[in-house]
């Protein structure tokens, strides 16, 4: 699978996120364990070659030139390279979430509510697949591209309800139809085999 190529990208992801209620928990979890996964890392050293670059906007923006901003360019132009329109609709998103985790970072016993926070959104997302999806996590299968993809494919999601392009939309649905199928197949031959061993 090309890791550039969004139509299967999404795929994937679609086919482990296709129940209404786990999209929705994921529609409101993904963002928070994003942004506060932005806030700990900025508790990360920085490093002596990189030049003190520093600025505040105002009370709650901030930016701070660490190894970690690369992590979050690398983000961005990734999301560019795969769908360079949504991802222009992402940008602003994106970046204020940067500069508000830098600043919460800043902010003198933020760790106290941003790691539960963040616990409690990966759990709710587990009970999402658990209960509702039925389905193990995509991170089970496509760790990094979970962890990477997930973002901007919960803001296509969004996009995809405001109607941003589809025909493309209407294909997607098709592709996750026939992929759901295959994984049930697999996980059906899989039991079968597991049913047999055992008699």
């Amino acid at each position: 699978m090309s890791s550039l190529d969004v139509r299967k990208q999404l795929t994937f992801y679609g086919a482990y996120h296709n129940n209404p209620t786990n999209i929705m928990i994921h529609v409101t979890c993904v963002p928070i364990i994003l942004w506060t996964y932005m806030i700990m890392l900025q508790y990360t050293p920085t490093v002596p070659f990189l030049p003190a670059l520093q600025y505040k906007f105002n009370d709650y923006m901030e930016f701070e030139l660490k190894p970690v901003s690369f992590i979050w360019l690398f983000y961005i132009v990734y999301y560019y390279l795969m769908e360079p329109v949504a991802a222009f609709f992402y940008t602003p998103q994106f970046v204020v979430s940067v500069l508000t985790a830098v600043s919460v970072a800043h902010t003198p016993g933020s760790l106290h509510w941003v790691v539960p926070l963040h616990v409690g959104a990966w759990i709710a997302q587990f009970i999402g697949h658990g209960v509702a999806e039925k389905r193990s996590p995509a991170l089970l299968d496509n760790l990094v591209g979970a962890l990477v993809l997930a973002p901007f494919f919960v803001h296509l999601e969004c996009l995809f309800k405001l109607g941003y392009r589809p025909e493309f939309q209407k294909a997607l649905k098709s592709d996750i139809g026939v992929e759901i199928a295959r994984i049930k197949k697999i996980e059906g031959d899989k039991k079968r085999a597991s049913q047999k061993k055992e008699l």
